[in-house]
């Protein structure tokens, strides 16, 4: 799907609406993205997390984990992080440069998990181990405790988007910025 742009403007009007739209849509490939984090050894992790809200004229977005993984504490120590977004419909590669700023307890993360604990997502957050630590019989029955949950947001306030356009006619590439922008060579 080819969209032709004249400015960096009408890209970020795109790109918000895009966003928007995959988290409201299961199926949109931005649904989907790749975060990229620092360990604090000073590696980088990178792993797929769940688009949830987009707040355009805030300029954030919103991730839903458990405040026991690994992402959780990296974020705590250093909350610089890239997401990465590719559209194969589009032809867009996005990668936007992010503060994030990790939530446990208060107002919006009890309204929040009020929803999901409705919904079978729920028992990611309620299980007894932490993601990603071994189990010790993978066919023991994991007891779910339903009074404590682990359920975290991460708000993602966007610093900077790096938007490239494949195309057959010639590559296009921005890098946008809250106030500014720039064109790049792809």
């Amino acid at each position: 799907m080819k969209i032709h742009f004249q400015t960096p403007q009408d890209i970020r009007q795109q790109i918000w609406k895009e966003l928007g739209r995959a988290s409201q849509d299961r199926h949109h490939a931005w649904r989907t993205p790749v975060l990229a984090t620092t360990g604090s050894d000073g590696t980088v992790n990178a792993r797929t997390v769940v688009l949830r809200e987009v707040d355009a004229p805030h300029q954030t977005f919103r991730i839903y984990t458990d405040w026991r993984s690994l992402k959780f504490s990296e974020l705590i120590h250093e909350p610089n992080a890239l997401f990465v977004f590719w559209s194969a419909r589009l032809n867009w590669q996005l990668r936007v440069r992010v503060s994030v700023t990790t939530h446990t307890t208060g107002p919006q993360v009890d309204d929040l998990w009020e929803r999901v604990r409705q919904s079978a997502a729920a028992t990611d957050y309620l299980g007894p181990a932490a993601p990603g630590s071994p189990r010790p019989d993978p066919h023991s029955d994991s007891t779910v405790d339903q009074a404590t949950h682990h359920f975290a947001l991460l708000i993602a306030q966007v610093q900077e988007m790096d938007w490239l356009e494949l195309s057959r006619d010639g590559h296009r590439r921005a890098r946008l910025l809250a106030d500014d922008w720039q064109w790049l060579t792809p």
